[in-house]
């Protein structure tokens, strides 16, 4: 199995062949690296910036997003990840065309169903703040771009139907939300169980939720959208330098280095020269010394 070097990796992730596109059009100097499970991912440089993309299509659907996702963390390390593509408007502010970041994500589908009825119990994570800050940042000198800063819903259904069942559920639990898709919470979940990853979702809006969806994706809403979305993701990396120094998978504590104040530390002793501590030391006799 080939890796790259470590380097500053970014992973971004699309569901859809028009959404990979969108993202690949900015990778520069692309090669393929497969995985053992063969899981293809294409790897390459973002222009004018310290990063490397890994680019990968997952496919349809939150479970098989955050198994994905999951194994990809596990093998590039990346500090970032970042899930890009096309959703459904749930806001009637919100058009087509629009891009939605995901100040957080839901999965709209977690409840018991009792006897009395189905009792929903909300989940929902965080995006990551400083990407977020970065988007806000960069949509302010991209005139063309409509953005939106919301809660994005996701669930394992294509809804084409604003009257709807599922429509008026969400409306009623999980009305913050500006945006319908089927991956994002997958791939958020995956990067907050490796370790508090950076992960961000950007949705482009392809269509309205309601029953003009196949009207709006014949007249290449969705083509538009994934193009904005990935303009977006961009522009954030843009703006979001890289770590310096590291790939984000971090090393185990080191056994010897710096702490607070200065000192430094390894194996059986503290050296406190150089620095300041306050409180108390507790010695230990070595060979009837104290």
């Amino acid at each position: 199995m080939s890796v790259p070097e470590p380097q500053p990796t970014v992973l971004v992730l699309t569901a859809l062949p028009l959404e990979y596109d969108a993202v690949r059009a900015y990778v520069e100097d692309r090669q393929e690296l497969v995985h053992p499970n063969g899981t293809r991912v294409e790897h390459g440089r973002l222009a004018d910036t310290a990063w490397h993309v890994a680019l990968s299509e997952l496919g349809v659907g939150t479970d098989r997003a955050a198994a994905l996702t999951t194994q990809l963390i596990n093998w590039l390390r990346p500090q970032a990840v970042l899930f890009v593509g096309v959703a459904g408007s749930l806001k009637d502010d919100v058009g087509i065309g629009d891009v939605v970041v995901g100040t957080q994500v839901y999965e709209i589908h977690g409840g018991k169903q009792t006897p009395e009825g189905f009792h929903l119990r909300p989940t929902a994570l965080p995006g990551s703040l400083a990407l977020e800050q970065a988007a806000r940042s960069a949509v302010r000198d991209m005139p063309g771009v409509r953005a939106h800063f919301m809660p994005i819903a996701t669930g394992d259904v294509v809804l084409a139907d604003a009257r709807s069942e599922i429509a008026r559920f969400i409306r009623e639990n999980y009305n913050g939300a500006g945006a319908i898709e089927m991956e994002g919470f997958g791939a958020l979940q995956a990067a907050h169980l490796n370790g508090q990853l950076n992960a961000l979702v950007v949705r482009g809006i392809g269509d309205r939720a309601d029953a003009d969806k196949s009207g709006a994706d014949a007249s290449g809403s969705q083509e538009r959208a994934a193009a904005q979305a990935a303009s977006v993701t961009v522009a954030l990396l843009r703006k979001h330098r890289p770590r310096e120094g590291s790939t984000d998978s971090e090393e185990e504590p080191h056994r010897s280095g710096r702490g607070d104040g200065g000192a430094t530390y390894g194996g059986d002793h503290i050296d406190f020269r150089g620095g300041t501590f306050h409180g108390p030391v507790v010695g230990k006799k070595v060979d009837g010394r104290g």
